[in-house]
């Protein structure tokens, strides 16, 4: 059977896959797996639980909600929250376990349940499969003063994680920024962060009602942006997604600015004043070619890992590196965060704008975005992708041809009977024409 947890925690269609049977039993089992790890014999285990604004988010919260209380934790519900204020709740309370419900930057019907380990961390794939162990199982369940209570409190959980993003960016008077914000979790908290930072907000898509998140708007949809930005006259632009822990960036011209390019000005800018670790950024396999040219020529290392910020965390901390993401616009800074959080780079970006005196077209100007061309090749067997030798032939072929402007990636999908190729090219030509041929290949070689 399929794993239950993906690479951010458990998501599908809600109501249909995500249930409320499901996130009862799920609170339920988290709880036995957390007080089985830990010595609670002075206190309660004590849990807090956000969401993005799905209407389905209100329903599921109380599910889990009732099924860690049941297990005999002491849950706070802090209602709408991005998921890195959750984290960052989390990390600098005294709480053992952080929950938040949301499907990140996914349509409104699908919803989701990621869980955060004491400290403000994601689990770790054993404890998620403890869990998910759990589930179902005959368990010992506390009765009277064993049960575990639930309360509400959503203003002091604004008032920290606000607090806290505040203090991490310059002052930003006079400054004005054009923000989208998804009719997600965002809405409330990062207009009002980036005005106490002392910016001139513009704020559209902050009107949430339960059925509009992440529709039209955000950073998967970031043409009203582009417009509004220019419209406005506003240094520059920014778009998060459902649950805020991604961002995406716009120039006064309305050109889009991508994860790649954020990571890329930053980790410059961090190299500059000493605080990029062992002057290292770590990137996903996904990342444009042309941000490691660009990270090369200004002496700073890469290390890449395989797709999902999970993979980008782990290693983060196993290296001691202090930023890292994904072209999406996951970005971590370990100096202010334990997870992507996209109000936090908004503001880094925005103080790197005012530090500098420069304009975010021309800090992004940093990293030349080679282009590139992907191509799903369905019906096959994706499984035989890296073994194939007249597949990994006619890949050793475009590698040579491409040189050091190119790149190849095929990528078995994690769902489908398909595989991705993806080409990177000095020339739109050259890419288009190198990833049909090697689609070519692997549809001929792993036809099922």
């Amino acid at each position: 059977m399929a794993r239950l947890f993906g690479t951010d925690g458990v998501r599908g269609l809600a109501n249909r896959d995500v249930t409320a049977e499901l996130a009862l039993g799920l609170g339920a089992a988290a709880a036995q797996v957390l007080t089985a790890s830990g010595d609670f014999s002075e206190r309660r285990p004590r849990a807090v639980i956000g969401r993005d604004t799905r209407i389905s988010g209100e329903f599921l919260s109380s599910a889990l909600g009732a099924g860690l209380a049941s297990a005999g934790v002491d849950v706070t519900d802090v209602g709408v929250l991005p998921t890195p204020g959750v984290a960052h709740l989390t990390a600098s309370t005294d709480v053992d376990l952080g929950v938040v419900v949301s499907a990140s930057h996914n349509a409104m019907p699908d919803n989701g349940i990621k869980f955060f380990a004491r400290g403000g961390y994601k689990l770790d794939d054993v404890v998620e499969d403890a869990i998910e162990a759990r589930l179902g199982q005959a368990w010992d369940r506390p009765t009277g003063d064993g049960v575990g209570s639930i309360s509400t409190e959503t203003a002091l959980a604004d008032r920290s994680y606000i607090d806290h993003l505040v203090a991490a960016a310059a002052p930003l008077k006079g400054l004005r920024i054009a923000v989208d914000c998804a009719n997600g979790a965002a809405s409330d908290v990062a207009p009002l962060a980036l005005r106490e930072a002392g910016a001139d907000v513009v704020v559209v898509n902050a009107s949430p009602d339960g059925r509009n998140i992440n529709r039209n708007c955000g950073s998967t949809h970031p043409e009203q942006l582009q417009a509004v930005t220019v419209a406005a006259q506003a240094a520059f632009g920014v778009a998060y997604d459902g649950d805020a822990d991604r961002c995406l960036a716009v120039d006064h011209t309305g050109a889009l600015i991508d994860g790649d390019q954020i990571m890329g000005l930053l980790a410059t800018a961090m190299k500059e004043d000493g605080t990029l670790a062992r002057d290292t950024l770590v990137v996903t396999v996904m990342s444009n070619l042309g941000l490691i040219l660009a990270m090369r020529e200004a002496g700073i290392e890469t290390v890449q890992t395989g797709v999902g910020d999970r993979y980008v965390l782990e290693a983060m901390r196993a290296g001691g590196f202090t930023l890292g993401g994904e072209q999406s616009g996951h970005i971590i800074n370990s100096h202010h965060a334990t997870t992507g959080d996209g109000i936090l780079t908004s503001l880094l970006l925005a103080s790197r704008v005012v530090s500098s005196g420069r304009s975010l077209a021309d800090l992004a100007a940093v990293v030349t975005r080679l282009p590139q061309r992907l191509v799903n090749v369905k019906d096959v067997d994706k499984a035989r992708a890296a073994t194939d030798e007249g597949v990994a032939e006619a890949v050793r072929a475009a590698e040579a041809s491409l040189g050091e402007t190119g790149r190849v990636l095929l990528r078995p999908s994690g769902t489908e009977p398909l595989v991705r190729v993806m080409v990177e090219a000095a020339t739109e030509d050259q890419a288009e024409v190198v990833a049909y041929g090697l689609a070519d290949v692997v549809a001929e070689r792993l036809a099922l």
